[in-house]
């Protein structure tokens, strides 16, 4: 017999003896061992009988089959009973993680020619089967990544108007799905907070999921893991909006691919909102199935581009207004907004070291003083690697003009050192594909990913290739 909880009254107990006894007489012992030998008694609380399932998959299946004769069997038994709770807790072990309930009806439809299964009889009480909340799926919001907070500029404002729309649509869906792309730190998950934040203020009762495909993967896992996929697919494809950060992490991963193509599919087609976020164009997303990158691309794809010096100055400026510092001059502004140009994070994190400092050792703030402090930062900025300079050691190791390498000739002692700029841009810079492209006289992103792929093809059966490679990138790197 299935452990009982030892919260439970004694009587209780039992009465649930005598409910499972005539189950299994009813059922077989077959159909017993399978669905109800499982289930125990966690309590009688409030005229509910609550009781304890190892898995959601066993819940779901006892829920929709077997729930309204134990409410029966238990009215029968004990009258004071009025309705029954399956929840998913293993007593003293460990399973699959439960939260608060939330009361669902389960249909009153006689039981098909399931084996085992039984059509409920007499009165239809109240079940109730215990879902993980969506609260618990989603991942927090940062309450600074709000709209209020994003400071707007040429670089991210179409990003920044696509969001916007879609958070302000009431129940309508302006663009699905809307697909924000870009490098690292420039906005891209302030956005994503930003929208299911405004849409959680502006009507609490839609269910909004944000979460970063890593972690749909993580549930997705779990789910097989636990033999649980049915619960899974039921609660991301009952999100009103669903939201998946850096897209990217899924490249690859064929079976999570799979599960998030069809979920994907089922809410578009339940005009359900879905905005994803990557690192990359739908179409450069490589290793992404290409029927996926295709939806992926179907509604409006939105590029955050590399910030400009006036866009950084503005963020620095509104980074200073919301914190309240007002003794950092503007001369020290100026220079971080010049000397930090790759993202806004190492920004933002380049102002709160020098305000830090300042605070902490009493030191008034001038730019000799964040020079100081920035020593580390300051130098890894000007090691970066860019384009311009791949292009000009690459040219210079095989003797050609620089201007070659935007040129449109064709021939081979132009075109493979030109293959290699963009192989060793694609891998030593966070620039995308259509940025490198446009470095090298405004190429398509098709012909980038062509030259990545032949240099890498030509890395394995080419060893005069490999060695200039890796002569290279090693020169660039030090």
């Amino acid at each position: 017999m299935a452990e009982t909880d030892k919260s439970a009254h004694p009587l209780h107990e039992e009465q649930w003896t005598a409910i499972r006894t005539h189950l299994q007489e009813e059922l077989g012992d077959a159909a017993f061992r399978s669905w109800l030998k499982p289930l125990s008694l966690r309590r009688i609380e409030n005229g509910e009988a609550q009781i304890a399932a190892p898995t959601r998959f066993l819940r779901d299946w006892v829920s929709a089959r077997y729930a309204a004769r134990i409410a029966e069997l238990w009215n029968q038994m004990n009258p004071d009973v009025r309705s029954v709770a399956i929840d998913v807790i293993v007593i003293g072990g460990v399973a699959a993680p439960v939260s608060t309930s939330q009361q669902s009806a389960l249909p009153t439809s006689n039981a098909s020619n399931v084996p085992g299964e039984m059509p409920a009889r007499g009165p239809y009480l109240r079940l109730r089967a215990v879902e993980e909340d969506i609260d618990d799926l989603s991942s927090p919001l940062n309450p600074r990544f709000s709209f209020n907070e994003f400071v707007v500029g040429k670089p991210n404002e179409f990003a920044h108007a696509a969001a916007r729309r879609v958070a302000d649509a009431d129940n309508s869906v302006p663009f699905n799905p809307l697909y924000l792309y870009g490098g690292v730190g420039l906005g891209k998950t302030h956005l994503m907070h930003a929208i299911a934040s405004h849409i959680r203020q502006r009507d609490p009762t839609r269910r909004v999921l944000y979460l970063s495909a890593e972690k749909f993967m993580y549930h997705f896992v779990r789910a097989l893991r636990y033999k649980d996929t049915m619960a899974f697919k039921e609660q991301f494809r009952s999100a009103d909006v669903l939201m998946i950060d850096d897209v990217q992490f899924i490249c690859g991963k064929d079976s999570t691919q799979e599960e998030f193509f069809h979920t994907f599919n089922v809410l578009i087609d339940h005009n359900r909102q879905v905005v994803i976020s990557g690192d990359r164009s739908p179409s450069d997303l490589d290793e992404m199935e290409e029927r996926l990158r295709s939806r992926l691309g179907w509604g409006l794809v939105a590029d955050i581009h590399a910030t400009t010096y006036e866009l950084r100055l503005g963020i620095l400026h509104a980074k200073i207004e919301s914190s309240g510092v007002t003794d950092v001059p503007q001369d020290v502004l100026e220079f971080l907004a010049r000397r930090i140009s790759s993202n806004i994070r190492e920004l933002e994190m380049a102002l709160n070291r020098v305000t830090a400092h300042a605070t902490l050792v009493g030191r008034q703030i001038d730019l000799d003083m964040a020079q100081e402090v920035l020593r580390d930062v300051l130098r890894a900025s000007e090691r970066r690697i860019t384009i311009e300079e791949i292009q000009r050691r690459v040219a210079e190791h095989y003797n050609i003009k620089l201007s070659e390498m935007s040129s449109e000739r064709r021939a081979r002692a132009v075109a493979r050192p030109r293959q290699v700029a963009m192989f060793l841009s694609k891998q030593l810079t966070s620039r995308s594909l259509p940025e490198i492209g446009r470095k090298f006289g405004g190429r398509d992103h098709t012909t980038v990913m062509h030259a990545v792929r032949r240099i890498e093809e030509l890395r394995q059966s080419d060893a005069a290739i490999a060695e200039d490679v890796d002569l290279l990138k090693r020169t660039l790197e030090s």
